[in-house]
């Protein structure tokens, strides 16, 4: 009974039904947001999303079913049975607003897909590296907006006012959002000079540091990726020698019968 049920719960079909269940769940409570698809179809949709959380649950309870206190060592098993559980909590009353956490229910397309799996992996593996990167960005940061404060502060105490207002400022011109129009040039036109302190902060922050994400990120996926490939080159070799000693011992019990 167990090894039929894991059979089937491991089945590439089940897996297919789960992740079918799961873009059609996210597309239903996308739909529930539209006060014109609840008036017309609001019973319907709500049949479905209830249908699909039993899905869930039952999947769940599948698989405590057939692998214990085993399924908790599965970071991708513990992450899904948080995910049904937070579909679970009550959402009356004063807890209406975890009503708006149902569409974390999409998030189990991560688990349920093996690529997006990989990239998240790559994404944790990514993290220790990329502390000192996050650390001499925050150094860049806490000096620039030092700078900026003293510099600009007086004349612009909406943008540089505080060190907390630079911060927001200068993290609004790393990202490129308005930079130019909205801040530099109306700085320039009191402190011509102010391009010299801003075009190298942009070029530091957004072109030099944050590629500096990204090609940790990569990198991590790369490992990550390889250390894939070598456990499965690692198994197929164990496979190998079990079946040669499989095949050496049936050779020598039939030379000791002959």
């Amino acid at each position: 009974m167990v090894e039929r049920l894991r059979i089937l719960i491991e089945s590439s079909r089940f897996q297919n039904v789960i992740l079918a269940v799961i873009i059609i769940n996210a597309i239903i409570i996308g739909m529930e947001t539209s006060p014109a698809m609840m008036e017309q179809f609001g019973g319907i949709l709500i049949v479905l999303d209830t249908i699909a959380l039993g899905i869930f649950i039952v999947e769940i309870l599948l698989k405590l079913f057939v692998y214990r206190l085993s399924f908790f060592k599965n970071g991708w098993n513990v992450f899904d049975f948080v995910i049904v559980a937070v579909a679970l909590l009550p959402t009356g009353g004063n807890l209406s607003v975890l009503r708006a956490l149902r569409i974390l229910r999409a998030l189990r397309l991560v688990s349920a897909m093996p690529k997006m799996r990989k990239v998240v992996q790559g994404l944790f593996a990514a993290i220790p590296s990329m502390g000192t990167v996050i650390l001499l960005l925050g150094l860049v940061f806490y000096i620039a907006a030092v700078m900026a404060t003293k510099l600009f502060g007086g004349e612009f105490p909406q943008w540089f006012g505080s060190i907390g207002d630079s911060l927001y400022s200068l993290f609004q011109i790393m990202t490129l959002e308005s930079w130019s129009m909205g801040i530099v040039r109306p700085i320039m036109e009191i402190y011509p000079w102010a391009w010299v302190f801003f075009v190298p902060f942009v070029l530091v922050t957004s072109f030099v540091v944050l590629n500096l994400f990204i090609a940790i990120i990569v990198n991590a996926m790369h490992e990550e990726a390889d250390e894939e490939q070598t456990a499965q080159r690692d198994e197929i070799l164990n496979e190998i020698k079990a079946i040669r000693r499989d095949v050496a011992e049936m050779r020598a019990g039939h030379l000791e019968r002959k």
